[in-house]
């Protein structure tokens, strides 16, 4: 597994298929827009809490400076080979042990119209939840001229940005931003880029994972709350990381 690692840090943070081989990369950490254009929301509908959903702010993106800084340490992730693995529309990932699958089965009767069949949009491309309900693991697949207004079709991560740029779109305003990195999978045909960011506030803890093919993108979520995140953390953060683009 080769990686390749960047650091950056801001001066004042502020408190408050194809068998992809993995490749781990660059970190930057601690990047804390103030206000988003477009950032994700991960939310729960019927459970207690909410984590990141895409939602759409009119405000223009301050820009936000950073210093390198020294290597950060390597992301702690477990082995996630023995678990199941789920294959949704255009991707897989791995889901934790004892979690259930909470994704919605397609609605056909929802979407008729004179035109024929159609099925009601789903939310979650793949949703799973612990019994308890208190974490969860989600795949979003969203069209990427939703994210970011593009002339051609996005085929990379990339071409939504840097990875501190796409921060904008992908962490909700005003989280604290405990790491970002890019990681590059080597696949058949060269290698595709995942941008992971890790990020929180004082009740939840997110881990999101996003790729894009074909003028789409996949984003991967796992969230717990703060007081979980010790425990559960470094299994959340590999169901995330475990995202595969096919």
């Amino acid at each position: 597994m080769a990686i390749h690692s960047f650091t950056t840090h801001p001066p004042n943070p502020k408190p408050n298929p194809k068998t992809p081989k993995y490749t781990t990369t660059t970190l930057v950490p601690s990047l804390v827009p103030a206000i988003s254009k477009r950032h994700f929301v991960f939310k729960t509908t019927s459970l207690i809490f909410s984590t990141s959903l895409i939602a759409t702010q009119l405000y223009p993106i301050p820009n936000s400076s950073a210093e390198p800084s020294p290597k950060a340490a390597p992301l702690s992730i477990g082995n996630t080979k023995s678990w199941f693995r789920y294959y949704g529309s255009g991707f897989s990932i791995r889901v934790p042990p004892e979690f259930q699958d909470m994704t919605e089965p397609e609605d056909y009767d929802a979407g008729l119209s004179l035109y024929g069949d159609k099925a009601k949009p789903k939310m979650f491309a793949a949703r799973f939840a612990s019994p308890d309900g208190s974490e969860i693991v989600n795949v979003l697949i969203r069209p990427t001229n939703q994210l970011k207004i593009t002339f051609l079709e996005a085929q990379d991560i990339t071409d939504l940005g840097s990875l501190k740029e796409a921060a904008r779109i992908f962490v909700p305003g005003g989280a604290n931003i405990y790491t970002a990195r890019k990681i590059k999978i080597k696949e058949d045909e060269g290698f595709r880029t995942y941008y992971f960011y890790e990020f929180g506030d004082d009740e939840q803890h997110a881990a999101l994972v996003a790729a894009v093919n074909g003028g789409k993108a996949y984003i991967a979520g796992a969230t717990a709350p703060q007081s979980k995140w010790d425990s559960d953390g470094v299994k959340l953060r590999s169901a995330a990381i475990s995202l595969a683009v096919l």
